[in-house]
């Protein structure tokens, strides 16, 4: 809905009738409708599909005409004025409830209109306007700008909108290129903010509640080339660039499209919140992409949208990233003979890029779309692909089709680039970023920017695949060997390593597709390794590996692997050492490249032991499982010689331990049962509690706190203590309970504390949680009293339903309880009255968080201490553990 430069439309805003009003009536009251009108005009008009930068453009007319009216109705008695919009309303666009930035320019001092500035301001905050104004001389503005380089920028953009247009002449004329801020300085100062900028948001597009205007491939990546366009280049915009040596015609249609896709969204997100809101907060995603049209299918709208928005940030942030190498060219390197080495007779390095030495290279060699990568790959002083080629690359790569997919010689470069000794993780993540990786994979075509939307996977799906084979590659550097001492050393054993890369680039591609994403990603990776040569036995693992890449983070953390007869199962699962070695690399790749608070201490001390465990019995023979009475038996033999060289004798032991079940021995070890022992046989005082308390260090649960509690068993035993350990701030991880014959329960709990760290033994607060709990568990049983505390925003926007399972362990005969729902305060305490309520008998549970959600296991009993097979008992249990969980007021 263009309109003629200058003419606003009657509906937006009628300066005749507008000046009549304010002859007639009061002026606040005036001012607020004309912007209410303008407003409710111009949302209307987005809302009908106009295009954004239309409407932007015209609020922006639309407030230089009310300003200056506002402005013309004071008497500024002849003062060397000017009001100067700046910064975005500088530059003509202004969304819903930007900031009006102003400048009143003065030629010099003051000239006696303090009054008339203050009023004129005071009104502006009156009528409801944001205004960022500073009030300067010509001589104050200079020394600003010569100090802070976000004051140049400001006044490169600024319009005189009434006054004197000299004096902002005067202004352009200090502040110029030849004064102040050559254009390499402020190439290098913009460059550097970027770089902080960046940084601040992770360096990365895939922010999971993104801001249009500040992260990587948002607006202000855009803004950041224009500023640099306009200093080198005076011109006032990008399209006023004539060189198509800058910007070609596909990066026009880019900048333009993708330009107006993100203006959309901030207008979109002034509009439905009422104020300067430019974060993509997880509420706005959803409301965004009903106003896009998005409906819930086998993926829901708003991952639609936010795949689009991702998409176009991903395609700003390339074109930012060849703009930027560009101007380093004619900027910094304008005067500099260029280092130039022929490589081969396709390609050559030009100041350390690769560089294609035809421009119809890629039209007549296609095969040198992946060539460049395995060059960037194998040369060590390369520092990427220079922007001329990396045009060329996003021009033609529209090449890649069926054939060149199909041809032997491609395929065996692709596989080149997976073997590469050296930056082979930084090619994919090239390929990726340039679109060559989902030309030739187009299933990990279909997965580019496809967000889940939860707090557990702060990644698109793309992002986390590249995360994941980045670290299966830092496995094998030194660097890294001390933060993943096993993985390293598994990793280095591997006879393939790429095996191991490209399970880990298929391992999540068949998300976003309905059905089970592992079935589906197996059978893209048995295809991707027959098409490219692999034998079966190597076709079979990677197939294996993509289809059970779950399996090994499920079983440390969801099965009792204290247990020799769930090592078994698992052993038998993964068959032999050469799978179990290359599955245990990827699951912990995997985790690490989910969310970066998934990985801790704990769930690393669980791997390790499941790996450990599961490596013994493969050593051992499939065909020798451990007897699980010889393991007790073992148990009890080494914890009795501890006790013995520290003077208890056989008689004590039989008797201390006469009341214990076999699961104890079965499950604790030699060390714990000592320790729990020596301090039960020294605890005279009976009607009080025993609390234990000790970090793990060197142990299969290292890395925890381990609280041991031997108490009079009660119904309310475990939400009492569950209800404690959050008053403590400390999260439970694992859980164990023992009844003994004797009335006593002996429950061990492994927690950690509020930033996923063993409880730091110095202040004296492990002897603080230990008095508490005494003190707690020392009166008459009672419910406890579930704290109360506010959900975070993130958390709260993404609930949903709590959902149970229940199943029976024929192995254990125990019933096995998952609950999967959105983590809150006092969540274990009232599950816990859920069960008191029930009468059901907690035998152990194992507790993870994922990030806003909890996905627990409970092993439970009646009370007779069997599973629990009535099916309505079981129905009306997952019910009553749903409404608990779930009919909680809002805070």
């Amino acid at each position: 809905m263009a309109t003629e430069t200058g003419v606003l439309p009657a509906a937006i805003f009628d300066a005749a009738a507008f000046g009549q009003q304010l002859e007639t009536g009061e002026i606040l009251p005036i001012c607020k409708q004309a912007i209410t009108t303008a407003t409710e005009y111009l949302h209307a008009q987005f809302r009908s599909g106009a295009a954004t930068g239309d409407l932007i453009r015209l609020r922006a007319r639309f407030m230089d005409a009310l300003l200056g009216t506002l402005w013309e109705r004071h008497d500024w008695g002849g003062a060397d004025i000017a009001l100067v919009a700046v910064g975005g309303y500088g530059r003509g666009e202004l969304h819903p409830h930007s900031d009006i930035d102003i400048l009143l320019l003065l030629r010099d001092g003051r000239q006696g209109c303090e009054q008339q500035l203050e009023a004129f301001l005071t009104l502006m905050w009156d009528i409801g306007l944001v205004i960022g104004h500073s009030v300067r001389t010509i001589a104050e503005c200079t020394a600003k700008a010569r100090e802070d380089i976000t004051v140049l920028t400001n006044l490169m953009e600024a319009r005189t909108l009434r006054g004197p247009g000299e004096l902002m002449q005067k202004v352009r004329e200090e502040t110029g290129p030849d004064r102040m801020w050559p254009s390499p300085d402020f190439f290098r100062a913009k460059l550097e903010e970027q770089r902080a900028r960046h940084t601040k948001f992770a360096d990365t597009e895939y922010n999971l509640e993104p801001n249009v205007k500040s992260c990587p491939g948002g607006l202000r990546d855009l803004q950041i080339i224009g500023w640099l366009a306009e200093r080198h280049f005076g011109v006032e915009s990008l399209e006023k660039i004539t060189s198509s040596d800058f910007l070609d015609p596909e990066e026009m249609e880019i900048l333009h499209r993708g330009r107006e896709f993100m203006w959309q969204v901030r207008y979109a997100l002034h509009m439905i919140t009422g104020r300067e809101e430019d974060r993509l907060l997880f509420d706005h995603q959803r409301t965004l992409a009903e106003l896009w049209g998005f409906r819930d299918g086998d993926r829901l709208a708003v991952e639609q949208f936010m795949q689009t928005y991702y998409r176009w940030a991903l395609a700003l942030g390339q074109l930012n990233e060849v703009l930027i190498q560009n101007f380093e060219q004619a900027i910094l390197r304008a005067d500099t003979a260029d280092d130039v080495s022929v490589i081969n007779e396709r390609f050559q390095l030009r100041s350390g890029y690769v560089e294609a030495r035809d421009e119809d290279l890629f039209t007549n060699t296609p095969a040198a779309l992946l060539e460049v990568f395995l060059l960037c790959a194998n040369l060590e002083d390369s520092e990427g692909i220079a922007a001329p080629t990396i045009r060329l690359i996003r021009n033609h790569r529209h090449l890649i089709d069926d054939a060149f997919r199909a041809d032997p010689h491609n395929r065996s470069t692709f596989m080149a680039i997976l073997s590469s000794p050296n930056k082979m993780a930084r090619q994919l993540r090239r390929m990726a970023r340039y679109g060559i990786l989902g030309e030739y994979l187009p299933e990990f075509g279909r997965i580019v920017g496809q967000m889940q939307h939860d707090l557990f996977h702060t990644y698109t799906v793309d992002a986390h695949t590249l995360e994941a084979v980045k670290n299966c590659r830092r496995f094998l550097y030194p660097d890294f060997e001390l933060r993943f001492p096993v993985s390293s050393r598994v990793a280095r054993r591997l006879r393939k390593p790429e095996l191991l890369y490209i399970a880990a680039l298929y391992h999540d591609i068949g998300k976003g597709r309905g059905g089970d994403h592992s079935e589906l990603g197996a059978v893209d990776a048995e295809r991707f390794c027959r098409d490219h040569g692999l034998d079966e036995r190597d076709t079979e693992l990677v197939s294996w590996l993509v289809g059970n890449h779950l399996v090994m983070s499920a079983v440390s953390q969801r099965k009792d692997i204290a247990d020799p007869e769930i090592i078994q199962q698992f052993a038998l699962h993964v068959k032999d050492k050469d799978h179990l070695d290359y599955l245990f690399a990827l699951t912990v790749a995997d985790i690490n490249a989910t969310n970066p608070t998934l990985w801790n201490a704990w769930r690393g001390s669980l791997l390790r032991q499941l790996y450990t465990e599961t490596r013994r019995a493969l050593q051992r023979g499939l065909e020798n499982p451990v007897d699980k009475q010889d393991w007790v038996d073992r148990s009890r033999q080494a914890a009795r010689q501890i006790l013995e060289d520290r003077g208890f004798t056989a008689e004590e032991l039989d008797e201390l331990w006469r009341q214990r079940g076999e699961d104890y021995f079965l499950r604790e070890r030699a060390e714990d049962i000592a320790w729990h022992t020596e301090a039960i046989a020294s605890h005279y005082k009976r009607d009080k509690p025993l609390v234990l308390i000790r970090n793990n260090v060197e142990s299969t649960v290292a890395n925890t706190t381990q609280i041991f509690i031997h108490a009079r068993s009660n119904v309310q035993l475990f939400p009492t203590i569950c209800a404690e350990l959050e008053q403590l701030d400390l999260s439970v991880h694992d859980a164990r309970i023992y009844n003994a014959n004797d009335g006593m329960s002996l429950d061990t709990f492994f927690v950690l504390d509020s930033s996923g760290q063993p409880i730091a033994e110095d202040g004296g607060r492990l002897k603080f949680i230990k008095q508490q709990l005494t003190e707690c568990l020392s009166g008459e049983p009672a419910a406890p009293q579930i704290m109360q505390r506010r959900t975070p925003r993130r958390v709260k926007s993404l609930s949903a339903p709590t959902e149970t399972s229940m199943s029976i362990d024929d192995i254990k005969q125990v019933s096995v309880l998952e609950v999967s729902s959105p983590d809150r305060p006092g969540l274990l305490a009232r599950i816990g009255k859920v069960f008191v309520r029930f009468g059901i008998e907690l035998q152990a549970a194992k507790i993870q968080t994922l990030g806003e959600r909890v996905e627990d296991v409970f092993f439970i009993t009646d009370a007779n201490e069997q599973p629990i097979t009535d099916a309505k008992l079981r129905a009306a249990l997952e019910q009553a553990i749903c409404d608990e969980l779930d009919d909680q007021p809002e805070d």
